[in-house]
């Protein structure tokens, strides 16, 4: 007899179609020059685009953190997708410094831009990881949905950013973007036995 519903591959496939529905959509073009991908403000935008899904990201993966430290009992189920998430960050994370004849780094040209505010003016709280949900709940049940509302507000937010990426960069977000569907998946429906 077959199951009905949902199941992790259903949902992964779903996740999948999504992304590459995604990827289409983004295929338009701008006429503000930021397609021209040597340009100074295509860089500029693109650094800002991976600095803001960085922070994305790294946020995820404090919560991630959290969990595990105050209840350590469910490391088996969230270490998996908490090393995922920590992949997501060095993924993202800006290329290194383009270097001239010389070996020495080129300034970048947005060194004065200040990536300290999300795009909503969300503080952010990378300074002594007292960020803004430091908060656990006691019951792991509990802890765990807020993860997976957490990983579906973060696959959401990737995939309205990759809409303004260049092409590559819009791959990795909405492969992130369908990791973190995925992950928030596990965490309430797949892995609940």
């Amino acid at each position: 007899m077959r199951r009905t519903g949902t199941t992790r591959r259903g949902a992964l496939l779903a996740a999948g179609a999504t992304a590459g529905g995604l990827l289409t959509a983004c295929s338009g073009g701008d006429d503000d020059g930021a397609d021209d991908p040597g340009s100074a403000a295509a860089v500029r935008a693109e650094k800002a685009l991976r600095v803001r899904s960085t922070r994305t990201s790294r946020e995820l993966l404090r919560q991630y953190d959290a969990v595990l430290e105050l209840h350590p009992d469910q490391a088996t189920r969230l270490t998996p997708l908490r090393d995922s998430v920590a992949l997501h960050v060095t993924a993202l994370s800006p290329p290194p410094p383009k270097k001239d004849e010389s070996g020495k780094p080129k300034p970048s040209p947005s060194a004065s831009a200040s990536p300290s505010a999300s795009p909503d003016g969300a503080p952010v709280g990378d300074v002594g990881g007292a960020g803004p949900r430091q908060f656990v709940p006691a019951d792991p049940g509990k802890a765990v949905r807020e993860l997976a509302a957490a990983e579906r507000r973060s696959a959401d937010a990737h995939a309205e950013a990759l809409v303004h990426a260049p092409p590559e960069l819009a791959r990795l977000l909405a492969s992130l973007a369908a990791a973190g569907a995925a992950h928030a998946y596990l965490l309430t429906k797949g892995s609940s036995s």
